[in-house]
C-alpha cells in the first residue's frame, strides 16, 4: 500500500472555484461576531459616564449645602472643595470647644441655684412643660407699662416667675412693684412695671426745676398697672 499522494494543485482550484465566497463568510463571520460584542462595551462605557455624572452632581450638591452652613470668615478667600473639607473640620473642632465652654459655665450657675431649681434643671424639658401647663401667666396692658400675674405651684412658681421677669426686662420695661400671695389655689404674683422712658422722665423732673407730680399723679403710675 503506498501512502496517499498529496493534494495537487488542481485540488486547490476546484475546491476554490466550487466555494468562492468561503472566504468572504469567514470575514463576514468576524464581522458579526465584533458587532454582536460592541453593544455590550458600548453600554458599560454609557452606564459608566450615567454614573459618573451622577456622582459628579451628588458631590457638587454636599459641597454646596456644606458651603452654605459654614460662616463666612471660615471660607472667605477659599474655593476648593478641599479647603471647605479642611475648614469645616476646623469649624467643628470650634463648636466643640464652644460646647464645652458653655458646659463649664452652666455647671457653676447651677452651683448658685437654690435646690428647688436645681429640681427643675435636673428633670430637664418635662419639668418644663409640667410647669407650662400647671402655672398661668396673665398680662394686662396699661398706659404706659403692663401688669402681670403669675399664679401657679408652689415647687414651679418660682422657675416660672424669674422667667417672666427676664422677658420684662428684655422687652424694656422697668419692674417697679412685685407682690406675693397666697392662696388655696397656689401662689399668685403681681408684677406692675413700666417703660423706661417714663420712668427716666419722672426721675429727671425735680433736676430739671419742673414742679413736682401730684400724689393722685404718683398713686395713678403705682395703682394704675
Amino acid at each position: 500500500m503506498f501512502p496517499p499522494a498529496p493534494p495537487s494543485d488542481e485540488y486547490f482550484f476546484i475546491n476554490n472555484f466550487i466555494n468562492p465566497h468561503q472566504e468572504d463568510f469567514i470575514q463576514q463571520d468576524l464581522i458579526l461576531t465584533n458587532i454582536n460584542y460592541s453593544p455590550g462595551r458600548s453600554e458599560k462605557k454609557i452606564l459608566h459616564k450615567a454614573i459618573e455624572r451622577q456622582r459628579r452632581q451628588q458631590m457638587s450638591k454636599l459641597n454646596a449645602s456644606l458651603r452654605s452652613l459654614l460662616p463666612l470668615e471660615f471660607i472667605k478667600g477659599k474655593r476648593s472643595v478641599s479647603d471647605h473639607i479642611h475648614e469645616a473640620e476646623k469649624y467643628i473642632a470650634h463648636m466643640k470647644k464652644n460646647i464645652q465652654d458653655l458646659i463649664v459655665k452652666r455647671d457653676k450657675l447651677i452651683k448658685y441655684l437654690p435646690d428647688s431649681d436645681h429640681q427643675v434643671l435636673d428633670h430637664g424639658n418635662t419639668s418644663s412643660e409640667n410647669c407650662l401647663v400647671n402655672c398661668t401667666v396673665s398680662v394686662h396692658p396699661y398706659c404706659g407699662g403692663v401688669g402681670i400675674v403669675v399664679g401657679g405651684d408652689s415647687r414651679e412658681e418660682s422657675f416660672l416667675l424669674s422667667r417672666v421677669l427676664e422677658v420684662v426686662v428684655e422687652e424694656g420695661l422697668e419692674v417697679v412693684r412685685c407682690v406675693s400671695h397666697q392662696t388655696d389655689e397656689g401662689i399668685f404674683h403681681t408684677i406692675q412695671s413700666v417703660v423706661l422712658s417714663i420712668l427716666a422722665c419722672i426721675m429727671q423732673w425735680p433736676r430739671e426745676g419742673i414742679p413736682a407730680p401730684s400724689k393722685n399723679f404718683e398713686n395713678f403710675i403705682i395703682f394704675a398697672f
